[in-house]
């Protein structure tokens, strides 16, 4: 790395800049590089430090023994052809030690905390990047204090804690538990992982785009990425200008951004700008908030933290800004498990609710090459779940028992 940029105004900062926000007008930071300086040529390991040269922190991996990345990308030929699509894939980061793509995030925040002397990494969730920083702070040492709203999935809570941090269930929503986490971290010294505040979450992140690079073989026409606080998306799309930016690849791929109608801040953003018809006054844009009200704990955010960043990549890219219901993303987590294996948390299966509406407006056709981010895994949230799947059959243990009930189905 060699410094900051400023989201919002552009404003730049040096390399040994010690805050995480922009001091000039308080927005989210951008870590920069020189890319005539970096190799391209990748790490001959299995995982997120394949990518060292294009990761800011010092010694990376050598903290850590758990692998992060390297997730499978699966052709979801079933999937697809329900819709019409015939190039659809799944990028399935539910395979990461805490089971979501937060762990990308975390590793490298992490990481970071431990080049700078932290011993205590605080962090705000709704329930992911909680049990993801109390999974990772317990691989490389590190003390957790996790903030999440008191409605956070029990699992996720349950995560947190057998990794041994300290969960704060805060009574409010999740910007209540972030404004809460940034006085503590202030107050007592601790080094805030929080997505949206901390710029080296969307550097872990990213990585997501160089594995689907790889994997394919080659660029894919969109990216659907499940997306609240925006954090995700945003890191999404730097992936990709990382690679075009030292010569790997000669084009972009479209990013869409996938959210829950009642929590569709972004979204609505987006539309606002491409209404105007006129290139954003992006230091003044105002994204507003929301009263966030979805099934899809993960995505479900007032006020988006890394907002700004994730409307700038959907316009950049030219991609869809798109909400679906709650029972839109129930329907797709049958879906997605029972046409592919992969089992999705609500917010996971938001991308693939998605491209079906996309495909329904004819905003993707038949032969794009599609790639849905299955962001976390279904056993994150069970009772969600547990309401759609229906009971077992209790039967006696009989054969006469197993017809009888075959019989009844």
């Amino acid at each position: 790395m060699n410094g900051y940029c400023c989201i919002a105004c552009n404003t730049t900062q040096a390399a040994d800049y010690a805050g995480f926000v922009c001091p000039t007008c308080g927005g989210n930071l951008d870590i920069s590089y020189d890319y005539a300086e970096i190799s391209t040529a990748f790490e001959s390991v299995d995982g997120i430090f394949r990518y060292s040269a294009f990761l800011p922190v010092e010694n990376p991996g050598t903290s850590l023994s758990l692998k992060i990345g390297g997730t499978p990308l699966y052709k979801a030929g079933r999937l697809g052809e329900s819709i019409g699509l015939r190039n659809l894939y799944l990028k399935d980061d539910t395979g990461n030690p805490s089971a979501s793509i937060k762990d990308r995030a975390s590793v490298i925040a992490l990481q970071r905390a431990l080049d700078t002397g932290a011993d205590t990494v605080a962090v705000a969730s709704t329930g992911n990047a909680g049990s993801s920083t109390a999974c990772l702070a317990a691989a490389m040492g590190l003390r957790a204090v996790v903030f999440v709203p008191e409605s956070a999935p029990v699992p996720k809570l349950t995560q947190s804690l057998a990794y041994g941090a300290t969960v704060f269930a805060v009574r409010g929503n999740y910007d209540d538990a972030y404004d809460l986490c940034l006085r503590a971290s202030q107050e007592f010294g601790w080094f805030n992982r929080s997505t949206g505040f901390n710029p080296f979450t969307r550097e872990g992140k990213k990585t997501c785009s160089y594995e689907i690079w790889e994997q394919l073989g080659r660029v894919p026409d969109r990216v659907v990425v499940p997306t609240g606080d925006g954090n995700i998306l945003s890191s999404i799309w730097k992936g990709w200008r990382d690679l075009y930016a030292v010569g790997l690849i000669d084009r972009l791929p479209k990013i869409d951004c996938a959210q829950a109608d009642a929590s569709a801040a972004i979204s609505l953003a987006v539309e606002q700008v491409r209404k105007s018809g006129s290139e954003p006054d992006w230091p003044t844009l105002k994204i507003d908030h929301v009263d966030a009200n979805t099934i899809a704990d993960s995505i479900s955010v007032d006020q988006p933290r890394d907002g700004l960043a994730a409307v700038k990549a959907i316009i950049e890219s030219g991609g869809e800004a798109v909400t679906v219901a709650d029972s839109e993303i129930l329907e797709s987590i049958l879906e997605i498990a029972r046409m592919t294996g992969v089992f999705a948390e609500p917010a996971a299966a938001a991308p693939w609710a998605a491209t079906k509406r996309m495909v329904r407006e004819q905003k993707i056709a038949a032969d794009e090459l599609v790639v849905c981010l299955v962001s976390g895994n279904g056993l994150k949230d069970v009772a969600t779940a547990g309401s759609i799947v229906g009971t077992p059959c209790v039967i006696e243990p009989t054969l006469e028992a197993v017809c009888e009930s075959l019989g009844n189905h």
